[in-house]
């Protein structure tokens, strides 16, 4: 579930209570000193993140000749389908990891929802409305907008927009919620959110050169008559993102990098499930008309570099009365739990932290172990795995089998991505295959698994498990939005972590199809094309 989407249905609970006009935006410099100073031959890069598209639409809409512009950029350049995503898989998470090219153990940001030991509460940056409703809409608000970018994703994990200012190149985002970087800019709240909030009208943030988040912070206000009132989510939609990409391009005043984020796919899937396809026909139209914005698609092609990718896949969720919804409080009965909202009290023995179809489960009490936990929850024949940190290894237990498997870092075993492994006891646990002749190792069903688990485990401090549900699940707390019948991610396996990723302009290939392998392979993309241009 992406966060851009539920930032609006945030601020839409807060209308539903305060009226107002949205107040006009302070003047911004974007414009100013947005375009790319290298000259008309150095080759720009345009990143088009489609949250949710899944290579199996593309392939059918293709083959159904249903697609003319996927089909035209798939010709023109390279595409894969197994782009390996971050974990969890979602919206945030992935975000940093491919801004930053490091998993959350590095990174910082560990989900939609985790609690932090060091605040001593949840942080969430906009699950559900009734989550939302329950924690308070000013602390969501505060997470989302101030610590996200200014707290939480680590200091020491620099983001593409800042490697880029250490480099002189220019460069910009429309509607990424991760976007750090070096150049001052000014959220400005507006009037009718002011009443039921703390938060400052005008809050001044650091992000590369050129930024937009919907009607929150939009350079063209006042010169482009871009879709961001509250009729069209606050600017939080496709037709913002590609008219904003459109004026750029006309303008001359394309950056050397643009992230572009393209929300409206996710919200269908969510609801009709991963066969949904007419979301994808519509933003075939809209890259249609980016790619036009250049006269052509041949001229397109040969004045920027466009790379494509989904952020995460789509399980089909099984309706309701096949117990889609795996119910954690129900099944932790017994054991008092933390409630959305309320604070942690001596008797709080664990707290939950739900994403879709993953979870956190944090204990609290000394005489409770993470291991009695993990037997608990692998009760249920829904669960996919429980895993958790003891001493130096990471230990994961399969649901309803109760097989268990432990591995680190460091040892002989060495996989495709060059990392070491040492794992003990069944394999079969991660869908592991180990060849001790040849010391290797390879994925099956959990792409990257041990680095991607580990990242989670790693990421922040806590006595905590992590949960998956098997396909066709989601897991809930008292309040987390389910989507039964519908669309489903957050978890580790191939169907919401492999993602498809186009790249046209270029012939050079990323070295590993991984999400978080991006932001170098962008970097050398952007100084290579700088170096042929001189």
């Amino acid at each position: 579930m992406r966060i851009q989407k539920i930032l609006f249905g945030m601020l839409s609970l807060v209308l539903i209570t305060v009226m107002g006009c949205q107040p006009q935006q302070p003047p911004e410099q974007d414009l100013l000193r947005v375009k790319s100073e290298q000259g008309a031959t150095h080759k720009k890069v345009i990143f088009l993140m489609i949250d949710s598209l899944m290579a199996q639409a593309i392939d059918k809409g293709i083959s159904q000749k249903q697609l003319p512009t996927f089909q035209t950029l798939i010709e023109h350049g390279q595409y894969y389908k197994d782009l390996v995503s971050s974990f969890p898989t979602m919206s945030v998470t992935i975000d940093s990891t491919m801004l930053t090219g490091a998993y959350p153990n590095v990174h910082g940001v560990p989900g939609l929802l985790w609690y932090s030991t060091e605040d001593k509460k949840m942080v969430n940056y906009g699950t559900g409305p009734m989550e939302i409703l329950s924690q308070g809409i000013d602390p969501v608000l505060t997470d989302a907008l101030i610590h996200l970018n200014g707290e939480h994703l680590h200091a020491d994990s620099r983001t593409i927009y800042e490697d880029l200012a250490r480099r002189g190149l220019k460069s910009g985002s429309i509607n990424g919620l991760v976007y750090r970087g070096t150049s001052e800019h000014t959220l400005t709240i507006p009037d009718w959110i002011q009443g039921p909030t703390s938060l400052q009208k005008n809050m001044k943030v650091k992000g590369p050169d050129f930024l937009t988040l919907g009607a929150l912070s939009n350079p063209f206000d006042g010169t482009e008559n871009l879709p961001d009132d509250l009729t069209e989510r606050m600017g939080m939609n496709n037709k913002f993102a590609i008219e904003a990409v459109n004026h750029l391009i006309q303008a001359d005043k394309l950056p050397d990098f643009l992230y572009v984020y393209l929300p409206d796919l996710d919200q269908k899937l969510h609801k009709k499930g991963p066969s949904e396809f007419e979301g994808v026909k519509k933003v075939d139209q809209q890259l249609q008309s980016l790619l036009q914005s250049f006269g052509s698609p041949e001229k397109a092609f040969k004045e920027a570099i466009f790379v494509i990718a989904g952020d995460s896949g789509m399980t089909q969720l099984l309706p309701r009365e096949q117990r889609s919804v795996i119910d954690l409080p129900a099944m932790l009965k017994g054991i008092r739990i933390l409630k959305p909202g309320e604070e942690l009290k001596d008797d709080t023995e664990i707290a939950l932290a739900v994403n879709e179809t993953m979870a956190y489960v944090y204990k609290f009490k000394p005489d409770r172990t993470l291991r009695s936990l993990a037997e608990i929850i692998s009760k249920d024949d829904r669960i996919d795995f429980v895993a958790w940190k003891e001493d130096d290894w990471i230990h994961a237990m399969q649901g309803s089998t109760y097989k268990q498997l432990q591995y680190k870092d460091k040892g002989s075993l060495i996989d495709r991505y060059k990392q070491a492994w040492t794992v003990k006891q069944d394999a079969e646990v991660l869908d592991l295959q180990l060849n001790a002749k040849t010391r290797t190792l390879d994925y099956g069903q959990y792409p990257d698994v041990l680095a991607r688990l580990s990242g989670a485990l790693n990421s922040h401090k806590g006595q905590f498990l992590v949960v998956t549900a098997k396909p066709g699940y989601e897991l809930a707390d008292r309040s987390s939005p389910t989507h039964e019948g519908g669309g489903g991610h957050g978890s580790i396996r191939q169907t919401e972590s492999l993602v498809p990723l186009i790249i046209v302009g270029t012939n050079e290939k990323p070295p590993h199809l991984r999400m978080v392998d991006l932001k170098a392979y962008l970097l050398d993309l952007l100084a290579n094309h700088n170096q042929k241009a001189k």
